[in-house]
């Protein structure tokens, strides 16, 4: 959401937090990566794996964070807004999982007070936002509609064309972009430090979703994650604080859980928020349904 209420948290549940994190770290024989380079996950399905990325020893001021890699020729993302699924009010995260039966769901982008979404939304080809935003230039699109287009991206409007007369792709969302393929920085020191959500788009094509485990400034992840992991074209926030929220459905979980091993993702993706809001606007991930004998680009 534009406005950000998250600063209000006591900081009795931040050092709650930071602590079960270090616990969990020691149980599982600590970070599932060391560095952006070795980064490897749980399978949760053939082309999507979750990790818990722990950038510290470089980035002292960023968190550890939940990094989920989808390959979008075997996942298709969705976009979905509240009042184009016929709802009169905006569903929490778990509530739109529940509802869509997505295998992870996460929220879109940045709206106003009256749950109305700023910038470029698109689902199923037809517009369910408003218009262009001017500043705003990171654009997550996915299911093109020409055949033998990669079938999820970030685009950058400073570099990247979009044209809204003849829609490339179907599914679209506008936010901040965050980190640029020159390794700019596109946001400013401010200090506002926050719950973050980003989409970043890797050198092999697959798709990173990045979820904070506590609080951090956007500048700050932005210098993180161009200095220690330099697999990443460009990367998108989309809204922060409050609104930050990921849920990956209570299937995959058990199934996960039912696996040998500690499994410190499945706390921390609850721990790491702790209120869920309405969400007016997010981005389901679910496997592709190929037709019998049909094979991916």
């Amino acid at each position: 959401m534009a406005q950000d209420k998250s600063f209000h948290r006591p900081l009795s549940l931040t050092r709650a937090a930071g602590f079960l994190l270090a616990i969990l770290l020691v149980m599982s024989g600590g970070p599932s990566v060391a560095w952006a380079q070795s980064l490897t996950g749980e399978r949760l399905g053939e082309g999507l794996s979750i990790s818990i990325w722990s950038p510290q020893a470089k980035c002292p001021d960023v968190p550890p964070l939940v990094a989920i890699d989808v390959d979008p020729e075997r996942y298709r993302f969705t976009v979905h807004y509240y009042q184009q699924d016929g709802l009169t009010d905006p569903l929490d995260i778990h509530q739109w999982q529940e509802r869509t039966g997505h295998d992870l769901v996460f929220n879109a982008g940045l709206f106003r007070e009256n749950y109305a979404y700023l910038g470029l939304l698109y689902g199923e080809g037809r517009s369910i936002g408003s218009r262009r935003h001017r500043t705003w230039l990171g654009l997550f699109v996915a299911e093109p509609a020409a055949a033998g287009s990669r079938r999820a991206r970030v685009l950058d409007l400073t570099f990247d064309s979009f044209d809204e007369q003849q829609i490339p792709y179907r599914e679209v969302a506008q936010s901040l972009m965050l980190l640029d393929r020159t390794g700019k920085i596109r946001v400013r020191q401010t200090g506002k430090r926050a719950h973050q959500t980003l989409v970043a788009e890797q050198g092999d094509g697959h798709l990173l979703i990045l979820k904070t485990t506590d609080i951090v400034s956007l500048h700050a992840l932005g210098e993180c994650l161009r200095d220690a992991f330099p697999s990443l074209r460009q990367v998108m926030a989309m809204d922060g604080g409050s609104s930050s929220d990921v849920a990956v459905s209570p299937s995959l979980q058990q199934a996960t859980s039912k696996m040998a091993g500690f499994h410190s993702w499945i706390p921390l993706l609850e721990e790491s928020t702790p209120t869920h809001i309405g969400l007016p606007a997010v981005i389901g991930i679910s496997p592709r349904r190929e037709p019998a004998g049909a094979k991916t680009r």
